[in-house]
């Protein structure tokens, strides 16, 4: 039998005839892009017979001709214009099942039923559904060009003769298939890893080998390793860079320091958290006869050990970043250098980069020198030690602190004056036993001791950005990798501005370049911290993302034309290739080839998004796990977000966030209006604002699935 043919229903009137008619042609013609089809055989097809449609037929092929949807190969003859109708790209599978194909401009809308076996993040050939009418463009996947992943993490069950996984990633929406010779010591309800083998045509899942196993899901051990694979992120280091790094000779020769500025007899100090261990930044202060300073601002020298090429470097760049997670870091060099050679530790000789800067009472900068130096810590303060000095305790080299504290906060006031956006950060903290169970959360926020360290590094990026972009008036800049934060976009900020509008304060129009200082005017007028912390969150959501680039287009949120990141390249590989760059400047070495820059640009920007999505994930399920014990519990909350299913709550004690499901208030059918960001009963009125406070109860902790679920109290039970 042949196949079906397809008709046209006969009664329409004669407009929506011509449409339906017309999508049917290039729908059919589209699903055989490589045949050529004449009116005959269209009208063939679908069974048309009366001379009026055979001649509509042909006023629509050349219709689609005309509109460059089909092409008409010889008299009479059409063929699908094949150019434009498929393109390649990235896949984004969103957690409802759809997918978009990422593009300049319009991204393509990929239909559930449409990605077939693509995963998210693959490269994949899409059809391109030009009939799809108004407004976005709709795809269907054709091909996977290349997959993003072949290894995934998620939960092993055990069927008898067979298994399946099913995947963490709320955005691979299959399950897959495990055959019992290939579940190694895998048992049901394991937290494995596994190795994509390939998805057969006809198979509902594809099929997989497992390749490592966690342990039980749920485990704390377990759960840390699974992280560390979804992600992509190595536990351990490979045995060779293991033996290059501990091979390394650090000591230092007579040709060191004379191929360096000897800085040993300055009072350097480091200031870091308590719990740090690789310090790879310190300050000095030098007091000058004309009243003026010079501060020095001194970095680990890392490029003094991984040079360009070198195994070390090969890993140190794959990595692109050290990684903290709640229990443990995860560095990107061996911990013999991470912790060890390029530490700043107290009391020892060390390699170092140097910007010193010659400053005044008003913390003006009238000079700044770079060089390589080398440099011996004095002293090894916590930010907890210099805080108690700046509030009045009396400690070593309290003069230079409180010195530091001053010229600190006049740089931060002309920050803000020059349009810097004022966010201040809590960083959620836990407090794990020995079984690595989260015995309390707490935030850290940053103070003085904090903000100076920060406001010298600041500084530090900021010249040698301009000593690379901007070398003088007649020279042009050279190769450098600039730390860019685009201005955000007009329609963000307008929802920021209705959001804003909603909590009762007025701002006025926000524009990219008032923004910054209707913000931090309005925050100084807000005494309620909740609001102020809100603000600030939804402020941040309006940002666009920081990330790298050759290309110079300035930091807005630090209100910088010029910013890079070069303080910190024992966890940052950015920065070591800043050091190399400047260096090349200043030793007057040839320019090399630079072609480089733009690949490893998008690489480490890439690697910094998957590890803060791996701290994260780590922070959720230490969160979920915390609660999971407090079940039944009230606590008191703010409402942190708004949705068409549920109400977040960010909690007050501990910063866990979870959410009350719109389905489980039974006083009222409620709904989220999204224009006006408040969430409705549809009888009584009573509504649900962005910062209003609540108390919520416990209900549910899902440590599998990082869920937390909350009952909302109403206020006058």
């Amino acid at each position: 039998m042949g196949r079906k043919r397809k008709k046209i229903p006969k009664k329409r009137s004669g407009g929506k005839l011509k449409g339906s008619l017309k999508r049917a042609i290039f729908k059919y013609m589209e699903d055989n892009p490589s045949r050529f089809y004449n009116y005959k055989q269209i009208c063939s097809k679908f069974e048309i017979k009366d001379t009026h449609t055979r001649q509509l037929v042909i006023q629509l092929l050349h219709e689609l001709k005309s509109e460059g949807k089909l092409t008409e190969q010889e008299r009479g003859k059409f063929q699908i214009n094949d150019k434009g109708l498929y393109t390649e790209g990235v896949i984004e599978i969103t957690k409802s099942g759809s997918g978009f194909l990422l593009q300049e401009g319009d991204d393509i809308l990929i239909p559930a039923h449409s990605i077939k076996d693509a995963f998210d993040g693959d490269t994949v050939k899409v059809k391109v559904r030009l009939s799809s009418g108004k407004g976005r463009k709709h795809g269907e996947v054709v091909e996977i060009v290349e997959r993003a992943k072949t290894h995934f993490v998620g939960i092993y069950q055990d069927a008898g003769k067979f298994g399946h996984v099913i995947p963490d990633n709320n955005r691979v929406h299959t399950h897959f298939f495990v055959p019992n010779a290939h579940k190694k010591e895998a048992k049901d309800g394991d937290k494995v890893e596994i190795k994509y083998l390939g998805w057969k045509e006809g198979d509902k899942s594809p099929t997989a080998e497992v390749s490592k196993v966690f342990g039980p899901a749920g485990d704390h051990f377990a759960e840390m390793h699974a992280i560390l694979s979804m992600f992509d992120l190595p536990a351990e280091f490979p045995e060779a860079v293991e033996n290059a790094a501990n091979n390394i000779d650090g000591k230092i020769r007579k040709e060191d320091i004379e191929e360096r500025e000897d800085l040993r007899h300055l009072n350097v100090f480091t200031i870091d958290p308590s719990d740090a261990k690789d310090f790879d930044d310190a300050l000095s202060v030098e007091y000058l006869e004309d009243g003026n300073y010079k501060i020095g601002v001194h970095i680990a020298d890392v490029s003094h050990f991984v040079t360009p090429g070198s195994i070390l470097d090969r890993e140190a760049y794959a990595r692109a970043t050290s990684v903290y997670l709640v229990d443990r870091v995860v560095p990107m060099l061996p911990e013999v250098l991470s912790n060890g050679w390029c530490s700043l530790r107290p009391n020892e000789d060390k390699f170092t980069f140097s910007v010193v800067f010659t400053m005044n009472e008003s913390a003006k900068v009238i000079d700044a020198w770079f060089g390589k130096t080398l440099t011996h810590s004095k002293k090894r303060f916590a930010y907890e030690d210099a805080q108690e000095i700046i509030e009045g305790a009396e400690g070593d080299f309290k003069d230079d602190i409180l010195l530091l504290d001053k010229l600190a906060k006049k740089l931060r006031r002309k920050r803000f004056k020059n349009g810097a956006l004022e966010i201040i950060s809590e960083e959620v903290k836990f407090k794990l036993n020995e079984k690595g169970e989260p015995v309390s959360v707490y935030t850290k926020v940053s103070k003085d001791a904090n903000k100076l360290i920060e406001e010298f590094m600041l500084l530090a990026n900021k010249y040698v950005a301009l000593r690379l972009g901007k070398p003088d008036g007649n020279t042009m800049p050279y190769p450098n990798i600039y730390r860019i934060h685009d201005a955000p976009n007009e329609e963000k900020l307008s929802k920021l501005q209705q959001f804003i509008r909603f909590l009762d304060y007025k701002v006025g129009e926000l524009t990219p370049d008032n923004c910054a200082d209707k913000i931090r005017e309005l925050l100084s007028k807000i005494e309620d911290e909740r609001e102020k912390s809100l603000i600030q969150m939804m402020t941040i959501r309006s940002m666009s993302k920081a990330e790298y680039s050759p290309e110079n287009i300035g930091h807005y949120g630090l209100a910088f034309d010029f910013y890079s990141h070069f303080t910190s390249p024992i966890r940052r590989y950015p920065d070591l290739i800043v050091h190399r760059l400047l260096q090349d400047v200043l030793t007057k070495k040839k320019r090399g080839d630079i072609s480089y820059l733009e690949a490893a640009s998008k690489h480490c920007s890439a690697r910094e998004r998957l590890a803060t999505e791996a701290e994260r994930e780590s922070i959720k399920f230490k969160q979920v796990e915390f609660l999971s014990e407090r079940l039944g519990q009230v606590f008191p909350g703010i409402v942190s977000g708004l949705t068409d299913y549920g109400i977040f709550v960010e909690l007050n004690e501990n910063k866990c966030e979870g959410m009350v499901s719109l389905r489980d208030i039974d006083f009222d059918r409620f709904s989220y209006d999204a224009d006006k960001h408040v969430t409705i009963g549809r009888h009584s009125g009573f509504t649900f604002h962005m910062g209003d406070e609540v108390e919520v109860q416990v209900i549910k902790a899902d440590i599998l699935k990082r869920q937390i679920d909350f009952r909302w109290i109403e206020p006058d039970e």
